[in-house]
């Protein structure tokens, strides 16, 4: 079910830049909301290019063009992330360290923060049981959505690229808008397009690796349709972050985008199914 796959990691990048940021916008207020979103334009170029060679017809190799660069693409994509974690885990590790004159101003807020409940280990011990379940579960949903399309009466993409995308990221959902009301704005952003980038740029071509292995024909032709509303999804968003700062009007608007998404899909037909 290649399109299922492709159709809910696009809901899922959808949900995270639109709804997740939109929520977290609008309960947080106030605050900055700086973020690079270089990497999101990257992911909509990896996607955009073997799509448009298709509906173009200007393959050199009908059939298997469009299929080599998709995977060519995925293979720079994912070096292109892992160069991402490089710069942000080491070459920017200084800029995450308090300077000498706000140590003052840090002492003071430090004992605000709330302790941790659980330690490290016990939380990757309850992320590993967590792993385990959900993808336990993931099993019946995917035998699920065909009888739930045809007994709901609603297209097979609405329900990868809104339904699912949205129960599957509940908490990230939450967590972000738990975050931005306790005026932790970075750390909704990192939830909302961090998990946006990961999923665009790791997920999406480990997929296509994957498939590859497998023998699978699993690309990133998105079709025309998802992957112009990607693109048009991306651009808003960075429109939106580019002046670094964030209020409740700019949250109901992405929120507000993100049901014009949705009523789209609702009203679409994939050809593929």
């Amino acid at each position: 079910m290649i399109r299922v796959v492709q159709l809910t990691l696009l809901g899922s990048i959808l949900s995270n830049m639109l709804l997740v940021l939109g929520c977290a916008f609008f309960c947080g207020g106030l605050g900055n909301a700086v973020v690079n979103s270089g990497l999101l334009l990257m992911a909509v170029m990896g996607l955009l290019f073997p799509a448009v060679l298709h509906y173009t017809h200007s393959e050199v190799h009908a059939g298997s063009s469009e299929l080599a660069l998709s995977r060519f693409s995925s293979c720079i994509m994912l070096v292109a992330y892992a160069a991402y974690l490089f710069f942000q885990l080491k070459s920017q590790r200084s800029s995450y360290t308090p300077l000498t004159e706000d140590m003052n101003q840090s002492e003071e807020t430090s004992d605000d923060d709330e302790d941790p409940e659980i330690s490290k280990l016990e939380a990757i011990i309850w992320l590993s049981i967590l792993t385990a379940w959900v993808s336990l579960l993931s099993g019946y949903l995917v035998d699920a959505i065909e009888g739930a399309s045809v007994s709901w009466k609603i297209p097979i993409s609405f329900i990868s690229v809104i339904l699912l995308p949205i129960v599957g990221n509940a908490a990230e959902h939450a967590g972000a808008i738990m975050f931005a009301m306790k005026d932790k704005l970075d750390l909704s952003l990192g939830v909302a397009i961090g998990s946006s980038i990961q999923i665009s740029m790791f997920a999406v071509p480990f997929c296509v690796v994957i498939g590859w292995m497998m023998g699978a024909q699993m690309d990133l032709n998105f079709q025309l349709f998802e992957t112009a509303t990607l693109f048009i999804t991306v651009i808003v968003v960075a429109f939106f972050i580019q002046e670094g700062t964030s209020n409740y009007f700019k949250g109901l608007m992405l929120i507000l985008c993100y049901l014009i998404v949705a009523a789209s899909f609702f009203v679409h037909e994939d050809p593929h199914q």
